[in-house]
């Protein structure tokens, strides 16, 4: 099969960058031919404002571009991991002209909330959910703390409700955990075509011995990540327990303030990825605090890959990765007291952590290695295919 695949890369990198090369080699690596499609957010850097809404909402240079790939290549489906803000829903309609289906991966609330986290003054916010126009957002600046850039992007989401873009123009929805496709439904779009598909952790960074004695958080240090409730935590732990903090960002001097008031935390900053598996499968347990609504919880399965429980807040989807007592346990989203609770049990009672690591690495290899990832994404593209009356050749899925 010939895939095309599509994505606007952020100029931080970030999970979604991660996956997208993730699926391009894992196609790859199964024989397809993949041609990759993609911007970048440094070309916004001088860049007028009015120029960046206008490729926001309809972006006609990159659907031409698009039509000259298609063009020249034939692809067999399209395939886009995010499009915002340069590429724009315009190449969905230009993949239409030549009857190349659409599959859109949605890494975030994007199309339902213009911060894209149902997140504002640190708590989860739905005020747009369901919303043909999301004017709270435009009231309250939630995209880059300003109403005019929200505002272009609660514009481009109703321009495309109003064309029915969300409903018509892509053949199937990619979600990574049954909580998104529920946001989704509930968001208005079309439940036969969102489908459950998470992602997975490639290589294989083997399993660990979890004898470090020592937590672990990993991830962007900002305010829905729960740095807060985190650092509050430790501030009321007694006992000796240490924690290792690996990641950087807006919150990053407040983290080495606090690491330097206590020596049982050390902030590592940003770690590449085999120094992380190495911090992560060493750790007692990973901890995700987040107080938003994570889609996925990617550091989570890598945490699993190890062999590493993880104690995480009981929200969005990480309550749903984590199987309470077995891979690791949950706490009372934003309460500090609860994960210093979950933390002290952890570290004085570690009777049952060879069965917690056991469970957590069954979890990952049961669930989230490339193989079975692969049958889903292929089986996804023939869905896709098929939706759009073409006909759907096995030895092209497979070669």
């Amino acid at each position: 099969m010939k895939v095309l695949m599509c994505h606007n890369f952020y100029q931080q990198p970030g999970g979604e960058d991660l996956v997208f090369h993730d699926e391009v080699g894992m196609l790859r690596a199964h024989g397809h031919e993949v041609i990759e499609f993609t911007y970048h957010n440094d070309q916004i850097d001088g860049m007028s404002r009015i120029d960046l809404a206008r490729k926001t909402l309809w972006n006609s240079e990159s659907a031409q571009e698009i039509r000259e790939v298609i063009r020249r290549e034939n692809p067999d489906i399209m395939h886009c991991a995010n499009t915002f803000p340069l590429i724009s829903p315009a190449i969905y309609y230009a993949a239409a002209e030549r009857d190349v289906p659409v599959v859109q991966t949605l890494h975030n609330y994007r199309l339902l909330c213009p911060k894209a986290q149902f997140f504002r003054n640190n708590r989860p916010c739905e005020d747009c959910l369901g919303k043909k126009v999301s004017w709270p957002a435009v009231q309250h600046g939630c995209y880059r703390d300003s109403r005019s850039a929200s505002a272009v992007v609660a514009a481009m989401t109703a321009f495309h409700h109003a064309k029915k873009t969300w409903s018509r123009a892509i053949d199937r929805y990619i979600v990574l955990t049954q909580f998104s496709k529920n946001k989704f439904i509930e968001g208005g779009l079309p439940k036969d075509r969102i489908v459950v598909k998470p992602n997975f952790v490639e290589p294989d960074p083997g399993i660990r011995s979890g004898a470090g004695n020592y937590f672990v958080f990993v991830g962007r240090l900002s305010p829905e990540k729960g740095i807060q409730t985190l650092m509050d935590a430790w501030t009321s732990l007694q006992s000796d327990v240490r924690l290792r903090i690996i990641g950087d960002g807006p919150m990053a001097d407040a983290v080495q303030s606090f690491a330097d008031s206590d020596q049982r935390v050390e902030w590592l900053g940003r770690q590449p990825m085999p120094e992380v598996y190495s911090q992560v499968g060493q750790a007692t347990a990973l901890i995700m605090p987040s107080i938003w609504y994570e889609t996925f919880g990617r550091t989570i399965v890598e945490s699993y890959a190890t062999g590493t429980p993880v104690i995480a807040s009981n929200l969005g989807a990480m309550a749903e990765l984590v199987e309470d007592g077995k891979t690791g346990t949950l706490f009372t989203p934003g309460d500090s007291a609860d994960l210093a609770k979950k933390v002290d049990f952890f570290a004085n009672n570690q009777a049952n952590l060879p069965e917690m690591r056991q469970a957590a690495r069954e979890e990952y290899l049961s669930n989230y290695t490339a193989e079975p990832n692969y049958q889903m994404l292929t089986s996804i593209y023939e869905e896709a295919i098929a939706s759009r009356g073409r006909p759907s050749d096995q030895h092209l899925l497979k070669c």
